[in-house]
């Protein structure tokens, strides 16, 4: 897919389809590919998913933010020239859409949030190994997975690249430290956006009972839940994911 990727100024994003715009937030641990199960779906029901790369390594340290993400996040909207679009997040991303949703909620007509920080203390830190041998790594890296298969060589690689590259370990701990700083539990009762919340009932990372506090904090949200299924449902079960997602995205009639 990163063959599709458009740069232009300081965005780097993939574009599939035509329609309503969906923009999509990776991860720490992902890359643009994670989400191939939602882009290869939903351009066909009459959406446009757009999935930018994240500044996650590029930022200045002291910008390296969850705050600044969410800005980042707004300008690509004004960028694209959208006056509204649907976010869909996971992991870091939900918690970025989060704040997105909360800072500039004229922009965001849905919000769509699965395995998302942004409550959860322990989520940022445990899901990001600091350091270790690779063996410590893939055992971490499955532990994101009900099915520790789906944790190929090449995610296991990919984080264990990471965890010893200096720049990006520095970077990936101010954002831990930034997501941990940025709980938003006060902030949700005064969202009014409509919320889809779609989790794994075997959640390792961010467990079942932070999506039940999700729901009960957001007022306009909608719990759905994919059995046998970890920490990131739109990679280890793509199409109940899509499945549940486009049902309600139906049902509320974006």
């Amino acid at each position: 897919m990163s063959e599709n990727l458009k740069k232009e100024g300081k965005f780097s994003y993939i574009e599939i389809g035509e329609g309503a715009p969906v923009i999509v937030l990776h991860g720490l641990m992902g890359g643009l590919s994670n989400f191939d199960g939602v882009a290869n779906f939903f351009p066909e029901k009459g959406y446009k998913i757009l999935i930018p790369e994240l500044p996650i390594y590029k930022m200045s340290l002291l910008k390296t933010n969850v705050k600044n993400f969410a800005k980042y996040v707004s300008q690509f909207i004004d960028h694209l020239g959208y006056d509204q679009v649907i976010l869909l997040g996971n992991s870091l991303g939900g918690h970025i859409g989060l704040l997105c949703t909360k800072l500039y909620p004229e922009k965001i007509k849905a919000l769509v949030i699965t395995g998302s920080s942004g409550l959860y203390e322990s989520a940022m830190g445990e899901s990001y190994p600091k350091r270790g041998d690779y063996e410590y790594i893939k055992k971490k890296a499955e532990n994101v997975f009900y099915d520790p298969a789906v944790a190929t060589k090449e995610i296991v690689d990919e984080v264990y690249e990471s965890v010893n590259d200096r720049n990006k370990l520095i970077r990936t701990l101010a954002i831990a430290k930034s997501a941990i700083r940025h709980n938003m539990a006060k902030d949700l009762p005064k969202m009014h956006t409509p919320t889809c919340i779609i989790w794994g009932k075997n959640d390792n990372v961010t467990p079942p009972e932070v999506a039940v506090e999700f729901h009960e904090l957001l007022p306009d949200s909608e719990l759905l839940w994919i059995d046998k299924c970890g920490h990131a449902a739109m990679m280890e079960h793509p199409d109940k994911f899509n499945e549940l997602l486009y049902y309600w995205l139906e049902k509320r009639g974006f």
